[in-house]
């Protein structure tokens, strides 16, 4: 118990680091892209490039951190007492696992201890595993907001009186209209109750921005990129110092 609390800890503190770097290297994006296009914040922008290439180096060594927590949440997911959680966390933190192999095989290329390795090969293979991983866990997180959304919609039926028909002239488009209406607001309540399911949501939401333009499916421009990266990496170490606020299988 001793040893793995320890692990734990260490772990805890490597992707706390990881995630504070993280913030640095996109919050550095996203000021160079909104300076580039001004005129005389050219050192400024070369400056911040810079940075955000030496913190995105730096953030390789942090790597141990994320394979060890990686690992820790594969083996809790297998436990998992809901069917459709236990795949996809499963699925997706074995997806995230072999994401930071490839990404390893990365970073030895570039420091030259394998110069035969194809980059732009294992490039690909990491951002379609990441993808993956984070599209698992999109569709979990669709799952518990279909759960808060019917214990929204029980709690509200109980709590009103039955609704009442609308007029015999009422349109299509009226009644479409209410329906929308009434989807966002249970959306916005299962939401709204359950912090920890919205923080999960926006971090997985922000983190696939980044795959997903390296794969060509949907092209971002550097600064949306960087402010979905700067958002995650908040809300990671937002995960850390507020454990109370990571999502959990029901």
């Amino acid at each position: 118990m001793l040893v793995s609390g320890m692990q734990n800890s260490n772990s805890a503190v490597l992707y706390t680091a990881a995630c504070s770097s993280g913030a640095t290297q996109y919050t550095c994006m996203l000021l160079s892209y909104l300076l580039e296009p001004k005129a005389g914040k050219e050192n400024v922008v070369m400056k911040l490039k810079k940075l955000e290439s030496s913190v995105s180096t730096g953030r390789k060594w942090f790597r141990l951190g994320n394979v060890v927590h990686a690992l820790q949440a594969t083996q809790q997911s297998i436990h998992a007492p809901a069917l459709v959680p236990r795949v996809c966390l499963t699925l997706a933190n074995v997806n995230r696992v072999i994401y930071f192999v490839c990404d390893t095989v990365l970073w030895v290329r570039s420091v030259g201890l394998a110069a035969h390795i194809n980059k732009e090969k294992w490039r690909t293979w990491a951002a379609r595993h990441y993808c993956c991983a984070l599209l698992l866990s999109l569709a979990r997180d669709l799952y518990e907001i279909s759960l808060e959304m019917e214990r929204a919609a029980r709690d509200r039926a109980q709590r009103e009186q039955p609704p009442s028909r609308g007029p015999p002239g009422c349109s299509v488009a009226d009644e479409e209209t209410e329906w929308l209406q009434a989807f966002l607001l249970l959306l916005f309540r299962a939401l709204k109750g359950h912090p920890p399911l919205l923080l999960d949501t926006v971090k997985n939401l922000c983190d696939i921005l980044n795959p997903l333009d390296q794969l060509g499916i949907y092209r971002s421009n550097p600064g949306i990129i960087g402010l979905g990266g700067l958002v995650s990496s908040l809300a990671g170490m937002v995960l850390v110092a507020y454990p109370r606020l990571k999502l959990r299988t029901q």
